[in-house]
């Protein structure tokens, strides 16, 4: 049965023709909401490692978790090629000289197929794109910026540092380029509700993105979501309520935009609520259950 969503694994293989998985890299950058540029406290549901694998810091280069993730994925998935994800904190920000030589390390490793560049709408400029739009000449690049809401007072709320406009202006500075662009989402932020969620959707359904990542807001240790959730002040979504709006959610979408995350990936350790984000395989299961019993798909509403 054909997916009702476009799932990231069916758009790899349709390109390279063959199973391709990302890899996670930390290559020890920061962020402009962190080290007192734009803020010093960081949205308020980042901690201190900033979704990122603490591999730079426990003196792991580039070259090395790549080798590492690549035996694990290829024994894991039977995985052919691979893209290189650098997800922690903003990895355009940082000198051109120094994000070009993180950049050429990771594609010089073997059966490295492009890069995945998770930043802020606000940390790129015309020679970071340049960058990159030379590298999409040769290799698949994507460039993942963090939204999170379409809605000011929310971005307000949650101490993100840039509003929607700053999110539009870097797409459109992106577009035209050769590099494949990713949109953040947050489901579940203090303060909004159903129709602020679809809202966001339709909002980024007219920009022509080519994908999305979807997240859970859940709650992590050393945050100020913490404080705020302690305190009474924050109800987590349960899981049945997120299922449905994702399909609420992938609705609204272009049928050819790609859906690269459907839910969050929280580390065990570190999470405080919603215990049911450990369920990854359940949350997608309830999703795809949703969408039949719903006879429904991505794009349906779009």
């Amino acid at each position: 049965m054909k997916s009702r969503y476009y799932d990231l694994n069916t758009y790899f293989r349709n390109i390279f023709g063959c199973r391709v998985q990302k890899i996670t890299v930390d290559a020890g950058l920061t962020c402009p909401n962190r080290d007192g540029t734009t803020s010093t406290g960081g949205c308020i549901y980042c901690n201190a490692q900033g979704s990122g694998t603490g591999a730079h810091a426990k003196g792991l280069s580039i070259t090395q978790q790549l080798t590492e993730g690549k035996a694990a994925l290829s024994k894991r998935y039977q995985a052919e090629k691979f893209i290189a994800y650098f997800q922690s904190f903003s990895n355009t920000y940082a000198s051109c000289e120094k994000l070009k030589s993180f950049y050429d390390e990771a594609l010089s490793v073997e059966n490295i197929a492009g890069l995945s560049i998770g930043t802020r709408p606000d940390c790129i400029n015309e020679s970071v794109l340049e960058l990159l739009e030379n590298y999409a000449k040769k290799y698949l690049i994507w460039i993942e910026y963090g939204l999170q809401s379409a809605h000011y007072e929310t971005l307000l709320l949650i101490n993100r540092g840039h509003n929607y406009k700053c999110f539009e202006n870097a797409v459109n500075a992106t577009k035209e380029r050769g590099i494949k662009i990713c949109a953040h989402v947050i489901l579940g932020l203090p303060g909004e509700g159903k129709i602020h969620m679809l809202e966001t959707a339709k909002a980024l359904a007219k920009l022509e993105i080519d994908g999305i990542k979807i997240h859970l807001l859940y709650v992590v240790k050393g945050t100020k979501m913490e404080d705020l959730y302690l305190s009474g002040g924050y109800r987590c979504l349960e899981q049945d309520e997120y299922a449905q709006l994702v399909c609420d959610f992938l609705e609204l979408l272009p049928e050819d935009m790609v859906i690269q995350r459907l839910t969050g990936d929280p580390h065990r350790n570190e999470l405080v609520a919603p215990l049911w984000s450990l369920e990854k395989s359940k949350t997608l299961f309830l999703i795809k259950t949703i969408l039949e019993k719903r006879n429904s798909w991505q794009g349906k509403f779009h």
